[in-house]
């Protein structure tokens, strides 16, 4: 194999990013990201529940870092130590001084919870869809962040005073 045809990754490159574009969330994500910058915002923090791999967490970031944001926050929650694994490494190889990420093995409700005192702009779930949740786990959701973005698309915003 001629190993000048080898494609050269960038070390900002999100592995995964074409498969996160195509994800059903990132329409509203984009327009999420969008609104807060417009309005003056230099700063976001999104929290994904249920992140897997990061994919979808690592470029949201990296678009916010694309328009113009100069401090990210994300934080990915799974209960799988493997996606976890794979979500940190995932990170580490695109990282961005701007950009602090962390993933993390917890309990959904709990690690929720946990983001009542400092609402994130932006929640990111997969999988069940928010109604079928259980009660703690929808209240907990509701009280961690200001724009909960799932499945069947931005299913709740919250008006939050800044």
């Amino acid at each position: 194999m001629n190993v000048h045809t080898l494609p050269v990754r960038s070390r900002t490159a999100v592995t995964g990013a074409r498969t996160a574009v195509h994800d059903a969330r990132w329409p509203q994500i984009v327009a999420a990201l969008t609104a807060l910058r417009t309005d003056g915002r230099h700063a976001v923090r999104i929290v994904d529940a249920e992140c897997g791999a990061g994919t979808l967490l690592l470029q949201a970031a990296h678009h916010a870092r694309a328009l113009g944001f100069t401090a990210i926050e994300a934080r990915g929650i799974d209960r799988s130590p493997p996606s976890i694994g794979r979500a940190r490494a995932a990170a580490n190889r695109a990282a961005d001084p701007a950009i602090g990420v962390s993933f993390e093995v917890a309990d959904l409700v709990v690690a929720l919870q946990a983001e009542h005192d400092l609402p994130a702009d932006i929640i990111l779930c997969h999988g069940v869809p928010v109604q079928d949740w259980h009660p703690d786990a929808v209240l907990a959701l509701r009280q961690a962040g200001r724009l909960v973005i799932d499945d069947q698309t931005a299913s709740y915003a919250r008006d939050v005073a800044a």
